[in-house]
């Protein structure tokens, strides 16, 4: 499971990095409507991202149990 969560705040972090990307063109464009939206999207995986990090930060500050058997 560590692997897929690892996996899936990546992936977050890629979804800003390209909503961040696509706010700054449509805003070059002069379409601040869509720049706005794409930015509080950005924000938004941003800030998921975020929390899956703490919550794997967490994670590995607690030892596992060792598995019996």
């Amino acid at each position: 499971m560590p692997q897929r969560t690892h996996e899936r705040a990546a992936e977050l972090h890629n979804l800003a990095a390209h909503a961040h990307a696509a706010a700054a063109t449509a805003h070059g464009k002069g379409d601040h409507l869509t720049a706005h939206e794409l930015s509080k999207q950005a924000h938004e995986h941003s800030m998921n991202a975020h929390k899956l990090s703490e919550e794997l930060a967490k994670e590995a500050a607690i030892p596992s149990k060792p598995k019996i058997g």
